[in-house]
């Protein structure tokens, strides 16, 4: 028998702070970055802050756009996987370096990479998109907001 307890919903954060959560909606709905990209980069993050919620979504949300399911299920080994362009991966390695900052500063070879592949504009955009997806994984993982039964 396991000792796991399933987790229940501790806040809403939504209702019990509407106006900040208009705030990042409309935060978030302002990024403009090319939305099957910015679904990796979503599910990339998701993964590493251990997100259900978010998982669930952005998932969902990529394969109503087309992804196919091999790139979604070796997205979290993307490294060694060859559905990925080198656009994508560079992102994808930028996402993993602002994910985990607190292993470190970002490495100048990974910005770098990004840069090659992003023009300014772009690599803002990206850049904006990798911290609202990092705040709302940290968000819904400590409100234990959970994923829709299905």
């Amino acid at each position: 028998m396991s000792n796991y307890v399933v987790p229940r919903q501790r806040i809403d954060l939504a209702a019990e702070a509407r106006e900040a959560a208009r705030g990042m909606a409309q935060f978030d709905r302002s990024i403009e970055l090319d939305p099957r990209l910015r679904e990796l980069v979503k599910i990339r993050a998701s993964q590493l802050n251990g997100c259900a919620y978010c998982l669930d979504l952005h998932l969902s949300d990529a394969r109503e756009m087309g992804e196919t399911a091999q790139r979604l299920d070796t997205l979290a080994g993307w490294h060694d996987s060859p559905f990925f362009t080198a656009r994508e991966r560079a992102a994808l390695a930028l996402t993993e370096a602002i994910t985990r900052l607190p292993d470190g500063p970002v490495p100048d070879a990974v910005y770098e990479q990004a840069e090659h592949h992003f023009d300014p504009p772009e690599l803002a955009q990206l850049i904006y998109a990798i911290a609202a997806i990092n705040a709302w994984n940290r968000l819904s993982v400590t409100a234990q907001r959970l994923p829709p039964t299905r």
